[in-house]
């Protein structure tokens, strides 16, 4: 039910009340005039003013002064008819423009109804005595309950607004997590595209111009056609998703994986590398992942940089860690001056992901030393 049909039950419901009790007492004929003169004013008052504003809670004085003169007439007639003051209360807190014009219309309800007391009982002391008390716990308990009542609207006011806030910043926080999530993707696709098919392409290039300088070596041609099936390779994986680092058919275990990276690397450049580590050791994908591509980077940085005749790749496991260390007796740079690039930075970024750390020991002509470390809960073996 609309609150337009509430009020109208609780005008219509009062009116009809006042009007079975103005019949129960009846007495003389002035004070049944009063009577139906209050209940005609009640009625016709909320018709011509109050309906309309319920949905909007729009402010009117004449409604609060038209309603407290319907009380203060229906009291004149009859005493009892003074039970007009509970749906008179109600109607000035509601329409009321502010807290303190609601306070004003409640006084001037209670002296209305006093005056109507004063000509229905009379004006002996002892009589306004009474009404005077009567009308004080009125008064009273309408400004106590219209506070109450009001305070709680605004508390609810409030909550709403404070409910409305929150799920605007829930909205922003979203967005920003999809924001974050698609930048944390193009990450990760440029890591992989670095550590993958941007490395191969590296090897193709300088396998290339090998094979030009040899006039079309067959070893050459055969292992630019090697690399570029292993381009081909990634570039699926990437696509899918969903390929090992190793893209082999079966899977492998960590050491025999980079001992293909090692003897695809020593075909490609002709410098030795060597592999040691522990034997059918096999991690979780995630780590594997890593633990494959920084080693793959870091090779790929000997190449370009190192200047190296060996390299030497060695597995270390304990202590609840996996370490691979990629040792080159190349040319070595200063660790403190790297150029910016998706080199380091890029195996810092990629080991930070699963809480490893990457360690770089190198000098100018004192080769380089890169250990990769990542922890790991269990190992099979």
């Amino acid at each position: 039910m609309t609150a337009r049909r509430w009020w109208w039950v609780a005008v219509l419901g009062m009116a009809a009340l006042t009007g079975v009790l103005s019949l129960l007492n009846l007495q003389t004929p002035w004070r049944l005039a009063f009577a139906l003169s209050a209940i005609v004013l009640l009625v016709g008052a909320w018709a011509l003013l109050g309906d309309r504003r319920v949905e909007t809670e729009t402010p009117s004085w004449t409604l609060i002064l038209l309603i407290a003169a319907a009380a203060g007439l229906g009291t004149a007639g009859f005493a009892t008819l003074a039970i007009l003051q509970a749906i008179a209360y109600p109607v000035c807190w509601v329409f009321a423009p502010r807290t303190r014009d609601a306070v004003v219309g409640n006084v001037i309800i209670a002296v209305a109804v006093g005056a109507g007391f004063l000509t229905s009982i009379g004006g002996e002391l002892e009589d306004i005595i009474q009404i005077l008390v009567t009308q004080s716990l009125a008064l009273g308990f309408s400004l106590a309950m219209g506070f109450w009542i009001t305070h709680m609207v605004a508390l609810g006011e409030e909550r709403g607004r404070l409910l409305e806030e929150l799920r605007g910043a829930q909205e922003q926080i979203a967005a920003l997590h999809r924001d974050a999530g698609a930048a944390a993707e193009r990450e990760h696709l440029a890591r992989e595209l670095h550590d993958t098919i941007a490395q191969d392409l590296t090897g193709l290039v300088m396998l290339a111009q090998r094979a030009r300088r040899e006039h079309g070596s067959e070893e050459s041609l055969a292992l630019v056609e090697e690399s570029a099936r292993g381009v081909l390779a990634e570039t699926r994986a990437l696509v899918a998703a969903g390929a090992r680092v190793d893209s082999g058919e079966v899977p492998l275990d960590l050491l025999s994986a980079l001992h293909r990276i090692a003897e695809r690397f020593q075909r490609e450049t002709g410098v030795t590398v060597t592999v040691q580590g522990p034997q059918k050791l096999v991690l979780p994908r995630d780590l594997e992942v890593v633990v494959l591509r920084c080693a793959q980077e870091a090779l790929a940085n000997a190449r370009k940089h190192a200047r190296a005749s060996r390299i030497g790749v060695t597995l270390v496991v304990g202590d609840g860690t996996v370490r691979v260390r990629i040792v080159d007796d190349g040319i070595g740079f200063d660790p403190d001056d790297v150029p910016a690039g998706f080199g380091l930075p890029g195996m810092r970024d990629r080991l930070a992901l699963v809480d490893g750390a990457l360690t770089v020991e190198s000098a100018p002509g004192a080769g380089t030393t890169l250990t990769a470390e990542v922890r790991v809960q269990e190992l099979a073996l």
